[in-house]
């Protein structure tokens, strides 16, 4: 064992103890990002109404764009940097951080440019209704010019991160959601800027918390960072994209899902009592509301994943799967305490999203219930695709995140509404929860017995070799 794997507490302090140091921070990192899209949202909706509602749902998938590019190189990078580091690289260790932020910040632009070129035509696709599109259009407007400093910040939060410093990526991001939320409260209900409002306060808090990570990076802890480390090299970028694709494709997915969802809405809306607008405006309340959910599961995932990786790099297989068992213990008691908080006090959600009609809220109420009925099951897979690229298992990682959303959920909302109507978009969430559960049960258990046949190796090895 190198002096790196000895005194890195990564390799050496109580699981619990590390869990809960990255864990938590991480946790409250992903919720103040969840913050940035539900504060608009509640702000909009008791400014603007319905249709306000519905044009930040058209929005979302933006905004997973940017998480889909910030996840792919943040937690690619971390988790390359945390193996070559567990493994006493310290040299190559840097160059994955450096190309990591000089991606972040290509990326964020390339997408800025691109979304205000093809404005309309991108808001048209993902499902805007005509009646939407004009307040669509005025709040994508403005929040496009932050998506390179919310991508930044999002994937520089997981770099933090695997620089041991929690909670920093924590202030970082709690920084710019408070921002956020006092300049909503201004610029939407005192000086009534309606969507332009709402946009340039997410805008200007990304851009706080994007200058605060530029600060931080700049003064790496565990090893120097120089402008040599961010010249992009092919093969650093493969190793990177490799780790991250599970995290990155999982967000993708979830875009494609959104899309297909608000065009089918909008079509079998239109020929249902609800019409066309208010089951996207319920939509885009449910998944922002089931977000901050997720984003504590994704916490606890992103929180494990530098002692899964650093430990898996230094052959201590038992902190791995430790590590593994408490982020699946307590994901599983979150989920079913969101589970009962969506059964039983849907309407009193939607209330604080402001007033509707009463064909809004019973259609809420059925989303509510219905879509997210096995929400207790949701903490196993992006736990365990996390735990994939985290020991260096990027193809499985990636399967097992394209199940749910890709696999099983898109196929089904495709189906099922030519038998069931509208009601068959609700219907497909709790069925694609069920099986992508079932897959991700087969596939940890299949893991944890190569996981011991490793250990079974290690041990024979050290009882053959000779004591000096």
């Amino acid at each position: 064992m190198t002096q790196t794997q000895q005194t890195n507490p990564l390799g050496t302090d109580k699981i619990s103890t590390l869990v809960a140091r990255f864990a938590i921070p991480s946790i409250i990192a992903m919720l103040v990002s969840a913050v940035y899209n539900i504060a608009d949202q509640l702000f909009i909706g008791n400014a603007v109404g319905t249709l306000g509602n519905a044009a930040t749902n058209i929005a979302f998938p933006l905004s997973m764009l940017c998480t889909s590019l910030a996840l792919l190189f943040g937690i690619g990078g971390a988790a390359s940097f945390n193996l070559h580091m567990g493994a006493g690289d310290r040299k190559i260790a840097p160059n994955f951080i450096g190309n990591s932020i000089t991606m972040l910040i290509a990326t964020g632009t390339i997408l800025f440019l691109v979304t205000e070129l093809f404005l309309s035509p991108l808001l048209i696709a993902f499902g805007s209704p005509a009646d939407v599109l004009p307040l669509a259009r005025q709040y994508v407007s403005i929040t496009a010019i932050g998506f390179p400093f919310l991508i930044l910040t999002i994937g520089s939060g997981h770099l933090i991160r695997a620089d041991g410093s929690p909670k920093m990526a924590m202030i970082m991001n709690l920084s710019g959601a408070i921002i956020n939320i006092v300049l909503d409260a201004v610029f939407v209900l005192i000086f009534r800027w309606g969507m332009y409002g709402a946009a340039a306060a997410t805008v200007i808090g990304q851009i706080i918390s994007a200058v605060i990570a530029l600060c931080y990076l700049r003064h790496y802890h565990t090893v120097p960072l120089g402008k040599c480390h961010l010249k992009p090299n092919a093969l650093y970028l493969k190793e990177i994209c490799s780790l991250g694709m599970s995290s990155g494709i999982n967000q993708i997915a979830m875009m494609i899902v959104q899309i297909s969802m608000n065009n089918l809405l909008r079509f079998y809306g239109a020929a249902s009592p609800y019409g066309e607008s208010i089951p996207i405006a319920c939509s885009g309340i449910v998944i922002k509301v089931n977000q901050l959910y997720f984003s504590i599961i994704i916490g606890l995932s992103q929180g494990s994943q530098p002692i899964q990786s650093f430990n898996y790099g230094a052959r201590q297989y038992k902190r791995v799967k430790d590590a593994y068992r408490l982020a699946i213990t307590v994901g599983a008691t979150v989920s079913i305490i969101a589970f009962l908080l969506f059964q039983l006090f849907p309407r009193q959600i939607l209330a604080m999203f402001g007033t509707g009609s009463a064909e809004y809220f019973e259609f809420g109420i059925k989303y509510f219930r219905i879509f997210l009925l096995f929400t207790w099951l949701n903490f196993l897979q992006p736990i365990s695709a996390t735990f994939f690229s985290s020991i260096g298992k990027a193809y499985k990682g990636t399967f097992l995140s394209l199940t749910r959303q890709i696999l099983f959920l898109l196929p089904l909302v495709l189906i099922l509404p030519h038998f069931f109507g509208i009601m068959g978009v609700l219907y497909a969430g709790p069925i694609a929860d069920l099986l992508s559960f079932a897959v991700g049960l087969t596939m940890v258990f299949d893991e944890f017995r190569n996981i011991r046949k490793l250990e079974l190796a290690q041990e024979a090895e050290a009882s053959t070799t000779p004591e000096i």
